[in-house]
């Protein structure tokens, strides 16, 4: 059998490689290869999928949060919640700005951030010091955050929420698509998201007409009323065209790849939650499976499963080896007073399995048969 991906883009690509090619060959044709009119386009037709009021796009993820954080005006003595079991672009945006990240534990059974341990973070930073500005919530691995108690604990200390979305644009939270509950949602299109592109790429979305105009002004330089004047201290940070016209033709079927998501997630749960600690997904909630991790019994079982996975040819991957509060970048930063004992043991326990929505029956079984050879 040939190798097993972990995100097969290839397939994706086979079913859409007409539409891309041609999408691809009317840019070039029209020759507007910056602020073409397919990036309006896609904005339009994202903030139609979602249901925000506005969709601002930008050159990748990791911007869009810095993006975020600039237009609500965070700077020195802002204290930013962000979970300590994410990647580190959730918290790096923070100290760029002169902010400090507050990180804070995560929840057991839902890896998102701990509405009890976010609580006990803003008495701490109170006490510290420290103005609560912000709070990021991360929907980790496709699955919403518990918005509703993030958010009512932010406006009890005056705090605006942004939505970390990277890993879960067109994910469902309470019959509402992410995108459309925090102040500001952010996401990649980084070509491993669910909804990626084939380089780097980002957005934000908002409800808050005025918030959106300064991320559209921030984005470009600091625009005013054109390009050349410039009324703030902004980024760089467009969406290219190509990239916005191969992101067109993905939306096209991307409802039907998170029902084939749903599938394969669901497949897998029936296969494997007599042996493994599977995903637990609350209810009113439906993930988008950027990823489908399960919990396990420490590292010397997750290095006994890896390997008998590895012997078979299936790949796995550890998201994340370490959190964030234990990274050398990070370690000086404030956390929650009771610790961060639920990031830390995920990172000795999670492993995550190939998830994607061409997924084949057979392939499933195979990496699923991998996983219980050594039980």
């Amino acid at each position: 059998m040939p190798a097993i991906p972990f995100i097969d883009l290839a397939a994706q690509q086979q079913r859409l490689r007409s539409q891309i090619n041609d999408a691809i060959a009317r840019v070039l044709e029209e020759g507007r290869y910056i602020s073409g009119p397919p990036v309006t386009q896609l904005e339009d037709e994202l903030t139609d999928f979602c249901g925000a009021r506005h969709s601002i796009t930008c050159g990748n993820g990791t911007d869009a949060l810095q993006l975020a954080l600039m237009a609500l005006g965070a700077g020195k003595g802002d204290a930013i919640f962000v979970p300590a079991f994410t990647f580190a672009a959730t918290a790096e945006i923070a100290p760029l700005l002169g902010a400090t990240p507050y990180f804070v534990d995560v929840d057991p059974n839902t890896f998102n951030m701990g509405s009890a341990s976010l609580k006990r973070s803003v008495l701490d930073a109170k006490a510290r010091g420290l103005r609560p500005f912000c709070v990021i919530p991360v929907d980790l691995f496709g699955l919403p955050a518990d918005y509703d108690n993030i958010i009512a604990t932010a406006r009890e200390s005056g705090m605006r929420v942004v939505g970390d979305s990277a890993q879960a644009f067109g994910a469902v939270y309470n019959n509402r698509r992410i995108g459309s509950i925090a102040d500001v949602t952010t996401t990649s299109f980084f070509p491993a998201k669910p909804l990626g592109c084939y380089g780097d790429g980002g957005a934000l979305f908002t409800d808050d007409d005025e918030l959106a105009a300064t991320i559209d002004s921030l984005r470009i330089h600091g625009k005013g009323t054109d390009k050349y004047q410039n009324v703030r201290i902004g980024l760089n940070s467009r969406l290219d065209t190509l990239q916005a016209a191969i992101l067109i033709e993905k939306l096209k079927i991307y409802d039907d790849e998170i029902i084939a998501r749903q599938k394969v997630a669901a497949r897998y749960d029936d296969m494997l939650s007599d042996r493994f600690e599977t995903p637990h997904v609350p209810s009113g909630l439906q993930s988008v499976w950027a990823q489908y991790t399960l919990k396990l019994g420490g590292t010397a079982e997750r290095k006994e499963v890896q390997e008998a996975a590895r012997q078979a040819g299936v790949p796995t991957v550890v998201y994340y080896p370490l959190p964030l509060h234990h990274q050398p970048a990070y370690r000086d930063f404030p956390s929650d007073p009771d610790g961060l004992k639920i990031s830390e043991s995920l990172c000795e326990n999670v492993l995550s399995l190939p998830m994607h929505p061409y997924l084949a029956e057979d392939v499933q079984n195979l990496i699923v048969e991998s996983l219980t050879a050594s039980r």
